[in-house]
């Protein structure tokens, strides 16, 4: 026996709750049922030392377990049994605490309680009888709700990742402690909160999972995909309470989760033992490392009776109170919610007081640059206003940093849906994929985070469907019959630059640019470089599939990608090689809230060109300016012709420069394509707030956004993508 002084204490607290709750029991009514078989449950796990204590909480355990499987309320019968060991378990934990013998129960020994055989084994329930709405009680529930939907969102994450990293490695017991200890908080604390679904589900996983770490039961890619299912169904409930909470919408639709709980019954056979005359034998051999699809599947026993899961909801990422307190046994996530850490505490926050504080930032660098500037016009040899003016640069310019820290969030949560979805596609592709990532810590805006998830979406499924070969098809060009797919994050500058690689069979640029010309979307006779032909497959419309599948092949996906991520303010860049696989580079600003730009004037007026969009400005020759008809101006620019596009003729304003080599080109790059702007002056380079120009100027071609210079003057930033296509 080993119980300690300390978990003597924790077990009579559990014995307390559970005497409370036995009181409000009647027979006829499952009122405190779930919440007395989740209390009884973590006093059998706390006994698991002393198996004379423990003896009888398994026995009682199991007879709610049997009320639970046929859905039935307490009967006289377990209401007694539970009584009798509610009056027992103090007289024992006191007998431990004073190194005493147990007493004996009423009605039996002290290591058994009689528990009445029933005549014949109960008929496992239909999946119909498991479904239910989710009932919340939400007035007298919603602080508990909101605590438990909080940790419910990081167990979620946690579980998806801890399988994929079981599918590779089915005997990682770190990986497998991690899911059982997440289901069964999950399962714990659904069943206080009487989430019945989602109490049911997760105890039913955690047994298969108990089996598993028991070393009973070998995992195999099928039981995996049914915890994965199991898990998809449990983050639906958990969305349900968040619409709850968020905003007022009740649960009114149930969430099928009976055939799950039969597949997962099916599977909880320990090795060794006979199935259930329904069930195929689980298959227990450990699926291989990174042969995801060739992992064996279910027993068509088992698929024929479960079906999808209809619209599975995205991982919550916001927390939904101001302040939540965090119980003990949830371990602090870095997910989607904005946690605020220290070395002692973590602290939730809404993420609208984050949006706020950054706006009360962003006006408070605004101030701070027209200060710069009146402290420079006032007087130049004020030094103690030259001073204060620098010491309150240095402070706002921390307090920014700071601000903007709070926004940042890791996109390891992002890249965890990547590697799921990747896993599924490739069984149903029948191909072969080792996911890899790296540099998933990486953190950037938690607005650039929910946005770039969609873009990854697209680009993982074309990688699947049209980069990685068939296994048989990789073999035959001398290749490991496993593809790769390469999933990175990396800093650059102020950029975020994230990453796609595969090592399947590579883009060809000449057929692209026949597809392109059969489609319409060039002319044909088009000169167009290897970049410009790459660029191709983000024309609206543009596929090279054959045929079209439920993936690929209707010409969407690669246009919203696109569209996307210049809406982040970012860039995609593609390089490939025929054959050996390509690279998608996805260049973002770190945070949506401040751009970098550079300051340019035309006329009396001023804009802000984005710092990554420009590749170099410069003063022309006037050799280097040609008119070419039908075409505009080009700049001869190290041997290649490059477009002129004058900002003043776009927006219809007056500008100095008449001739191109009386003023300032501006080299900027977007979608693969090269021009030149032609501005009066380079004013300055600088960071500004963007400012929404509201519903009046929301649509303007070629404006992304405004901003407060220092002087007060108001000037526009611009979108070099739009403004190009526009003109």
């Amino acid at each position: 026996m080993s119980i300690t002084p300390s978990q003597l204490s924790a077990l009579e607290d559990s014995a307390n709750r559970l005497a409370a709750e036995s009181i409000l029991a009647q027979a006829g009514r499952d009122d405190g049922l779930v919440p007395s078989y989740s209390l009884l449950n973590d006093l059998r796990e706390a006994t698991a030392a002393d198996p004379e204590l423990q003896a009888p909480i398994a026995a009682v355990l199991k007879v709610l377990d049997a009320l639970l499987e046929t859905a039935k309320p307490f009967d006289a019968v377990a209401l007694g049994k539970l009584r009798e060991l509610v009056d027992w378990l103090p007289q024992a934990l006191a007998a431990r605490r004073n190194s005493a013998a147990l007493p004996a129960v009423a009605g039996g020994s002290a290591g058994t309680v009689p528990v009445a055989a029933p005549a014949a084994p109960a008929p496992e329930a239909a999946p119909a009888a498991k479904e239910s709405i989710l009932e919340l009680n939400l007035g007298e529930n919603r602080e508990l709700l909101t605590e438990f939907h909080a940790e419910a969102v990081d167990h979620l994450q946690q579980i998806e990742a801890a399988l994929l990293a079981l599918d590779h490695e089915p005997e990682n017991p770190e990986a497998l402690n991690s899911i059982f200890r997440s289901f069964h908080t999950i399962k714990g604390n659904a069943g206080f909160l009487g989430l019945l679904p989602m109490h049911t589900l997760a105890h039913e996983v955690e047994s298969l999972l108990d089996l598993a770490r028991n070393r009973q039961l070998r995992l195999n890619a099928a039981i995996i995909t049914e915890i994965l299912r199991s898990r998809d169904a449990l983050q639906t409930l958990t969305q349900q309470v968040a619409d709850a909470l968020e905003k007022g919408r009740i649960p009114d639709q149930i969430v099928p989760v009976g055939h799950l709980i039969q597949a997962v019954k099916r599977l909880a056979v320990p090795d060794g033992a006979a199935p259930a005359a329904a069930a195929a034998p689980v298959v227990a051999a450990p699926a291989p490392v990174a042969e995801v699809a060739a992992a064996p599947a279910a027993p068509e026993a088992e698929i024929a009776q479960i079906v999808p899961l209809p619209g599975a909801a995205p991982v919550v990422s916001e927390s939904t109170s101001d302040t939540a307190k965090k119980p003990a046994a949830a371990t602090s996530a870095s997910n989607g919610g904005q946690v605020v850490k220290s070395a002692s505490a973590t602290v939730r926050v809404n993420t609208e007081k984050l949006d706020s504080l950054m706006d009360v930032v962003g006006e408070l660098v605004i101030v701070q640059s027209q200060l710069i500037e009146s402290s420079r016009q006032a007087s130049n040899e004020n030094a103690t206003l030259q001073r204060n003016v620098s010491q309150l640069s240095r402070i706002t310019k921390e307090l920014q940093s700071t601000a903007m820290a709070l926004r940042m969030i890791p996109i390891k949560p992002t890249f965890q849906k990547m590697e799921r979805l990747a896993r599924d596609l490739a069984r149903d592709f029948g191909k072969k994929v080792s996911f890899v990532t790296d540099g998933e810590d990486t953190e950037l805006d938690r607005t650039v985070v929910e946005e770039i998830g969609d873009p990854l979406v697209h680009m993982v499924r074309n990688a699947l469907d049209h980069g990685l070969e068939k296994p048989e098809d990789r073999v035959a060009k001398g290749k490991e019959e496993t593809g790769t797919l390469r999933l990175c994050a990396y800093h650059q500058g102020s950029n975020i630059v994230i990453e796609l690689q595969d090592d399947g069979r590579g883009i060809d640029p000449d057929r692209i640019y026949r597809k392109a010309v059969e489609k319409g979307v060039i002319p044909a006779g088009t000169q167009l470089t290897r970049e410009e032909m790459y660029a191709l497959i983000f024309a609206p419309g543009f596929s090279t599939a054959e045929k079209v599948t439920a993936v690929s092949g209707r010409g969407v996906g690669m246009d919203v990608v696109k569209r996307n991520i210049e809406k982040l303010r970012g860039k995609i860049e593609i390089s490939s090689e025929v054959g050996r696989g390509s690279v998608f580079k996805i260049k973002l600003p770190l945070t949506m809230a401040i751009i970098d730009g550079l300051v340019v004037r035309v006329g009396e007026d001023r804009f802000i060109l984005p710092s990554t969009s420009v590749q170099m400005a410069l003063r022309p020759t006037k050799e280097s300016i040609t008119t070419v008809h039908g075409r505009g101006e080009v700049l001869d620019l190290r041997g290649r012709f490059v477009p002129v596009h004058r900002l003043n003729r776009r927006f219809g304003i007056p500008g100095e420069a008449n001739n191109p080599w009386e003023g300032i080109v501006v080299i900027v790059e977007t979608s693969g394509k090269t021009s030149a702007l032609l501005v009066d002056e380079m004013v300055s380079k600088q960071e500004v707030v963007i400012k929404n120009l509201g519903a009046f100027m929301q649509n303007l071609p070629g404006v992304a956004g405004g901003a407060i210079l220092g002087d007060g003057n108001i000037a526009l930033i611009l979108d070099p993508g739009s403004l190009l296509n526009a003109a």
